[in-house]
């Protein structure tokens, strides 16, 4: 058994190549066309560094680095066509011929298991070696015995071996001359029981039988994007020819997970060499390419249109049996039942072969999953008995043909369908017309609903369909298309984009928690982010690649409003994005807690002074901008081609420093800007002060301002005094809330308020330690006839009863246009129900009115419910968090507009 023989036995052809079973490994390695695939870790690696993928060690690496360890058996675990056989036999090749690699090991032996499960009687392991590497030299039976750890097993297929491997269900062998099943025969060497210290390497589809085995598993990933390049450039001859396929199926399927597949990739180079010689067209969906490749299958067979029928069908029924069933293998009587009688000797572009086929032990098998599904869904058109429809057919597949509803998708389409027909004769309109009635009311549920996934598979069945006027009709107003389908895959942004650019114009594209926003994905959104008019992305990772996607989007389409709140964005990303902001229709960027600090403000002051921006509303909102980074701002806001008239800063480190920057914007005659947030900054006096300066300029245009605890106390009050008693002030919204303001310092206010032409609207005193005198004054400010407000709050203030009670006196005058009341937690008792019901029957313009976190009980509420019952302008009443039982929840739930 030297290496020659060896070498012999694994380049032995087995079977020739196929266009669905692939190129043998023998052909792969003779051609130089051998590419080590990628292994799970390498997966891991590529997410986070694309850059050094192909650096990364290859599958040949990974199983050389295992064997040089302690542990002597690597299991490599792949899908369908992954590359495992080939792999294995390059192993073995490279020893024989000498290569530094395994020369550690004095044998190297290979077992294909699907060649022995065929072997129905019990065989010992010298039985075995004398069938598969005769002749079997006598030194090697005494090597075996004295150096097992000088040998290394190479089992392929393992997944073909139907019986457990589980040593508690077996008797385990330990001596060579031993005869047992071959599964207890693997099972031995596997265990240990059986050349304890020999080594070995295993490869299997995802199996139950990896539960039983120990050793390192190294799952085979196939070819990562570079990997299929180089394939690509291998197999076509003319570099131009391997460029064009490459990109054509990379842009149509390369979003799909089997695209990895060394054997797809196979099978698509194939056909696509094929249709470019002959001048077709490439297909553009999956469908499409089956469609092609059953075309040039058929073809192949010479066969008349009604034999063609005949099969096509016949590969139906064994595909919906092997579906059904969960046996990937049908027996010669089984084929007999399936209808194949006459055609037996046409299976084999379709079937994988094992054995004479002249023999009853002959077993049949699909070489693709994909093409097993593709044959079922067209079986199932070409079928015109009144056997069961399209509902109950997917059905019964359920779970375990994941495509199959796709392919029915895009074979109702005419266009796609038609190749087909030419040869196999027309489908069944009948089966057409059932697959397009399920497809639309299925459709019409599915997108009422708020099932990300369930709109995903819609969209993917549209993709398919490749049919603009049917996305148009499934795609009604009423469809829920504004749900999030964050944390989608390359696959759902290919249909979702198909959908989007079908529909021409969206007005929200929902992509809320992507988690893993990459390069390719953002690449394959882009048109549809330029057709929607709100991009939604808050906590969402993205890549730079995807925010360079982000902007170009932007900046040549139609999307307004942009959130991207709690992305983590960072300065370096934000600096890609200000690139597409300078030349777009963005009224709206949210940007709040998106990790930036001063050097972002440099970028967005160019986006902002840039003349063809049209933001009008920042929200920068708890971003370590700090001072520097504000006055950076400020600068923007004095440039005439800035349009911005909101600025949400809250928690931006802000102090009375940079106040002096924001005023000299404000009264500079050329800023635009109409409501500043500065809630939760350190404002404080000086900070008022600078900022009041600016509030009584007869060019400021500032009409809403939030010092939201700000640091403010009662000496800031005369600054806010003289603003509010200035003719040129323009504030309708002042919210001074969470600031210790104190008796004095509200006092002051409220004499400016009573102000006739004081234009304040809305007034935010939450928890300004407000005392029953000031809440005396407010109530004679709402009843003098000449106070505009229309909101007041004035929650977390404890006077009591006795304070709130001025408040629903003025309520109850004539003159008060009060329409919303905050009296959140200022200790109100049933005390003052009468007079707080009487005060909503006397307002003519009361709406709201917040009364959660007092002290009202049971008693209160029959009052409450009768007074909300009778009034005709009030909207709602919150009475959260007050002292009630349940009983009375039932009684509150006859009104709708009471909250509890």
């Amino acid at each position: 058994m030297d290496k020659d023989a060896v070498l012999t036995h694994v380049l032995k052809q087995r079977r020739t190549p196929s266009l669905l079973g692939g190129e043998q490994p023998v052909g792969v390695m003779s051609s130089s066309r051998y590419v080590s695939q990628r292994t799970d870790r390498e997966v891991e690696n590529q997410r986070t560094d694309r850059e050094v993928e192909n650096q990364l060690p290859s599958l040949d690496h990974a199983i050389l680095t295992a064997l040089s360890g302690e542990v002597k058996t690597v299991l490599l675990v792949g899908g369908e066509g992954s590359g495992k056989t080939t792999a294995l036999e390059k192993l073995v090749v490279d020893w024989a011929k000498g290569e530094q690699h395994l020369q550690n090991f004095t044998y190297v032996l290979y077992f294909g298991l699907r060649e022995i499960r065929s072997l129905k009687d019990e065989l010992s392991l010298e039985t075995l070696l004398q069938h598969h590497h005769s002749p079997v030299p006598s030194e090697f039976t005494q090597l075996l015995l004295q150096k097992p750890e000088d040998v290394l097993f190479v089992f392929d297929d393992l997944d073909q071996c139907k019986l457990s491997l589980d040593a508690s269900v077996h008797t385990l062998c330990s001596a060579l001359s031993q005869a047992v099943s071959v599964s207890c025969l693997i099972s031995s060497l596997l265990h240990g029981s059986l050349l304890r210290g020999a080594a070995f390497v295993v490869a299997t589809r995802p199996t139950g039988h990896l539960e039983f085995l120990s050793g390192t598993r190294v799952k085979v990933s196939g070819f990562s994007k570079p990997q299929r390049e180089t394939y690509f450039n291998g197999f076509f001859t003319d570099p131009a020819a391997a460029n064009k396929a490459l990109l054509h199926m990379e842009r149509t399927l390369g979003f799909y997970d089997f695209c990895t597949s060394p054997r797809f990739c196979w099978t698509v180079c194939s056909i696509y060499k094929t249709l470019m010689e002959a001048g077709a067209k490439l297909p553009d969906t999956l469908t499409q390419l089956y469609v092609d490749i059953l075309v040039h299958l058929t073809q192949a067979l010479s066969l008349k249109e009604a034999s063609n029928r005949e099969l096509v069908q016949a590969l139906g029924v064994m595909a919906s049996h092997c579906s059904v069933s969960q046996n990937s293998s049908c027996t010669k009587k089984e084929l007999h039942s399936f209808g194949f009688q006459k055609l037996l000797r046409s299976v084999g572009a379709f079937l994988h072969v094992d054995g004479d086929l002249e023999s009853d032990a002959c077993v049949f098998s699909f070489t693709s999953q994909l093409m097993q599904e593709f044959l079922l869904a067209v079986s199932f058109f070409l079928d015109t008995s009144a056997s069961e429809g399209v509902a109950k057919m997917l059905e019964k597949h359920k779970g375990h043909a994941e495509f199959l509803d796709l392919f029915l998708s895009g074979l109702s389409e005419p266009v796609q369908r038609r190749p087909l027909e030419i040869l196999l004769g027309e489908f069944s309109s009948d089966r057409i017309l059932d697959f397009k009635s399920w497809f639309k009311s299925s459709s019409e549920e599915t997108l009422k609903g708020c099932y990300k996934d369930r709109h995903h598979r819609c969209f993917h069945l549209l993709h398919q369909a490749q049919n603009q006027s049917l996305v148009k009709e499934i795609i009604s107003p009423s469809a829920h298309t504004g749900i999030s389908y964050g944390d989608l895959s390359l696959q759902d942004c290919v249909a979702l984009n198909y959908v989007w650019s079908c529909l021409g114009e969206m007005k929200l594209l929902n992509l809320y928690t992507t988690r893993d926003f990459t390069d390719e994905k953002a690449e394959v959104l882009a048109p549809a982010m330029s057709l929607s008019h709100k991009i939604q992305l808050s906590n969402s990772t993205l890549s730079t690649g995807a925010v360079s996607h982000l902007a170009s989007a932007l900046s040549r389409g139609r999307t307004e409003e942009l959130d991207l709140n709690h992305t983590s964005l960072g300065d370096e990303k934000l600096k890609v994005l200000c690139a597409g902001l300078r030349d777009c229709k963005l009224h709206s960027l949210i940007l709040l807690g998106c990790k930036l600090t001063e050097a972002s403000c440099e970028d967005l002051v160019c986006a902002l002074t840039s003349g063809s921006s049209q933001l009008r509303v920042l929200d920068m909102m708890f971003n370590q901008i700090g001072d520097l980074g504000f006055m950076k701002l400020c600068k923007a806001l004095q440039s005439p081609k800035c349009k911005l008239q909101q600025l949400q800063l809250r928690c931006c480190e802000l102090t009375a420093v940079s106040m002096e920057a924001l005023s000299a914007a404000l009264c500079s005659g050329e800023s635009e800007l109409r409501k500043v947030d500065l809630t939760s900054n350190t404002i404080g006096k000086g900070g008022v002060r600078a900022l009041c300066k600016s509030l009584q300029h007869p060019h400021c245009k500032l009409q809403s301002l939030n010092l939201f605890d700000t640091e403010l106390t009662a000496p800031c009050c005369p600054h806010l005094m003289e603003v509010l008693m200035s003719e040129h002030c323009s504030l309708l919204e002042l919210d001074l809330s969470v600031n210790d303001l104190g008796h004095e310092g509200a006092l002051l206010l409220c004499q400016a308020l009573s102000r006739p032409g004081c234009p304040v609207e809305k007034l935010g005193l939450t928890r300004c330690e407000l005392t029953q005198q000031v809440f005396k004054e407010l109530g004679s400010l709402l009843r003098s006839g000449t106070s505009r407000l229309k909101s007041l709050n004035v929650g977390l203030n404890k006077v009591g009863d006795q304070g709130v009670k001025h408040l629903w006196d003025a309520v109850a005058h004539p003159g008060c246009l009060l329409e919303e009341l905050d009296v959140e937690m200022t200790d109100l008792t049933d005390a003052c129900v009468e007079d707080l019901c009487a005060a909503v029957r006397a307002s003519k313009t009361l709406k709201t009115l917040e009364l959660r976190n007092n002290s009202l009980t049971d008693a209160s509420v029959p009052a409450l419910v009768q007074v909300m019952e009778d009034s005709c302008s009030m909207q709602e009443m919150v009475l959260k968090y007050n002292d009630f039982s349940e009983d009375v929840f039932e009684m509150m739930d006859e009104c709708d507009r009471i909250r509890y």
